[in-house]
């Protein structure tokens, strides 16, 4: 079936067996339609890269997807797809996965009359959740893109939830409405910016993706102290696009990434660990900065599988060559930056410090910047691979 009502229902069904979604927004899940905010084009993923997928053109599909248990792509390359057919390259907007919503919202713990800023608002279906708990009147929402934050006032209004929203950049919060008890981002952030503790309330809540370029995948609840200052803990594990002034966009180009000219060494250390490890990826990012990692499969013109390691902005790159089996793997490294050399590094730094998981690192924010360290306190060590 494919009808919205029903379709919402298992959806709900799915959030409140998995345990994801709590008591106290359970209300608002089911009273808040979800399709009424996705925009009648989305796109879907196919070999070709993003397809998009018109509501009147298959209107069954569309529907299955506005309410399904993956993330909705609303938006692709700011607006203006770079492809043929309107194909896009960078997805640049989505209403996110249901779960990743829930998730959010428990750890945000805001309680009705409460006031909150949310940064992003997308397609204004979680300011509609917030609203119907909060109280309308209660909830703002800023959009740096003028299409989707008019989107998201049709939306809202349409469906009774007219809350304030303010095209405008949300690194800069809006100030107009402080002191808020809850912010909330749904972009990822490297440096949370200093306007949204200023603009919270002392004991309030700041809750946003939070990462690095090696790693986008914490989500970081901060308390406002009285002092001017934040202390942050990573809470889960979810991964947003950032904010547009703190994107990090690197790529693997082939003639650039000439390994006959680049420095060649060999390394024991699995690209598995450094790459595909939660915890250790989290640690890396924290310790090499500006580098991001892409990880490049073998095809037709490569027989094995590389994993790549950039900083656009030196110009550095290095790679992991990838032998199913092998215990021994080539490096090659080329540019100022020897970023294979500080991965490593970092890897077995952390890996003697007891491979420490999100639960100890402590995020603090003051006006001079943002520092990340770890805690004492330490878990049980596991056995090392």
């Amino acid at each position: 079936m494919t009808d919205p009502e029903s379709l919402s229902r298992q959806m709900l069904d799915r959030l409140t067996v998995s345990g994801e979604l709590s008591l106290a927004w359970s209300e608002a899940f089911a009273a808040i339609p979800r399709h009424r905010f996705i925009p009648d084009t989305i796109w879907i993923t196919d070999g070709a890269g993003l397809v998009p997928l018109h509501r009147s053109e298959d209107p069954q599909e569309w529907m299955r997807r506005a309410y399904g248990p993956a993330a909705v792509i609303t938006q692709v390359d700011d607006g203006h797809p770079a492809g043929p057919g309107e194909r896009g390259h960078y997805i640049t907007s989505s209403a996110s996965q249901p779960d990743v919503v829930a998730l959010m919202l428990a750890a945000l713990d805001a309680q009705p009359g409460m006031g909150g800023l949310e940064i992003g608002t997308g397609t204004g279906y979680n300011a509609a959740l917030l609203a119907h708990r909060l109280g309308t009147q209660n909830v703002t929402s800023i959009e740096i893109d003028p299409e989707l934050a008019n989107h998201a006032r049709r939306a809202l209004t349409s469906t009774g939830y007219p809350v304030t929203v303010v095209t405008g950049d949300g690194a800069d919060g809006y100030p107009d409405g402080a002191l808020y008890d809850r912010i909330m981002s749904t972009a990822a952030v490297r440096q949370v910016p200093y306007p949204w503790v200023v603009q919270t309330r002392p004991g309030g809540t700041i809750l946003t993706p939070w990462g690095t370029p090696y790693h986008n995948g914490a989500l970081a609840s901060f308390t406002v102290n009285s002092d001017g200052g934040a202390d942050g803990r990573v809470v889960g594990n979810v991964a947003f696009m950032r904010l547009r002034d703190q994107r990090f966009r690197a790529t693997v180009d082939d003639e650039e990434g000439d390994e006959t000219t680049a420095r060649h060494s060999h390394t024991t250390v699995a690209p598995y660990n450094v790459a595909s490890d939660y915890d250790a990826s989290l640690a890396i990012g924290m310790r090499v900065p500006n580098c991001t990692n892409i990880y490049v499969p073998a095809n037709g013109d490569s027989d094995y599988a590389r994993l790549w390691f950039v900083d656009p902005t030196t110009d550095s790159w290095a790679n992991l060559v990838h032998r199913p089996g092998a215990d021994d793997y080539p490096v090659h490294q080329s540019g100022p930056r020897n970023l294979w050399d500080e991965i490593e590094t970092a890897y077995r730094w952390w890996r003697d410090a007891g491979r420490p998981g999100p639960q100890r690192w402590r995020i603090t924010i003051t006006p001079e910047g943002q520092q990340a360290t770890l805690t004492q306190a330490s878990p049980p060590a596991r056995p090392a691979s």
